[in-house]
């Protein structure tokens, strides 16, 4: 890995703290392939795998990626029950090599909306990776920006916070994970300008990194490229 870090000019000292991925164009992949989308579905999970080994390798503390947004339930009820049935056999799979990488699983968003064989798998997955102390993986599942921040607004009013009380601060308190900062990096594939309700409050100052490459085809290389840009940019938060 230390190789790979002098080849794309990369510094330890400034890894980006928390990186956030919209892993976009696993159907696209499929369709330019004559295959079905579940099968573009199933090649982003083992890229996901890549990635995330990647990050724990590389240092970073937190990577938060959009699995399943809000949205997508309204996609045909055949590729949600897949999808779901999918999140079950990852997590059933996955945690035990998260284990061994030191690397703990949380998932957010609307975790009402999951179905509850598929919430007690979860739960599995967060209870058993408490303890890891190297890379926080970050799952969003039936989440939408806008929505994190209504469900925090419905937090502030039913913990009865006064008005003249609430400022950035105590807002943050309030998010679905508010121990967790602000991404540094977002990077999204598929070559789409646009955020797509991900992280939509924490990602006001974050860098954007755009790729066209779909996602099963986002290699541990294009991550390196994507830190090395990140690296190279002076990031001001408006200040001069």
């Amino acid at each position: 890995m230390s190789l790979k870090l002098k080849k794309y000019d990369i510094t330890k000292e400034r890894l980006p703290q928390h990186i956030a991925i919209i892993m976009d164009g696993n159907g696209r992949w499929a369709k330019g392939r004559n295959l079905p989308r579940i099968e573009g579905h199933r090649q982003g999970v083992k890229r996901t795998r890549q990635i995330v080994r990647t990050c724990g390798k590389l240092g970073v503390d937190y990577l938060t990626i959009f699995a399943f947004s809000i949205e997508n339930w309204r996609r045909p009820t055949k590729e949600v029950n897949f999808l779901m049935h999918l999140f079950k056999e990852v997590i059933r799979d996955q945690v035990p090599d998260l284990v061994k990488n030191n690397v703990r699983m949380r998932f957010i968003g609307r975790l009402g909306r999951i179905p509850e064989d598929v919430m007690e798998v979860m739960r599995w997955g967060e209870e058993t990776t408490k303890d890891c102390g190297g890379l926080t993986l970050l799952v969003a599942i039936s989440y939408g920006g806008r929505s994190e921040i209504v469900d925090a607004v419905k937090k502030i009013i039913n913990n009865g916070v006064p008005s003249d009380k609430i400022d950035e601060k105590t807002f943050c308190k309030f998010l679905y994970a508010p121990d967790v900062p602000f991404p540094d990096l977002l990077i999204r594939t598929s070559g789409e300008y646009r955020v797509s309700n991900f992280l939509t409050y924490q990602t006001a100052y974050t860098e954007l990194w755009i790729t066209k490459t779909l996602w099963p085809d986002f290699t541990p290389s294009l991550l390196l490229k994507a830190i090395s840009d990140y690296q190279k940019r002076e990031r001001r938060f408006g200040e001069v």
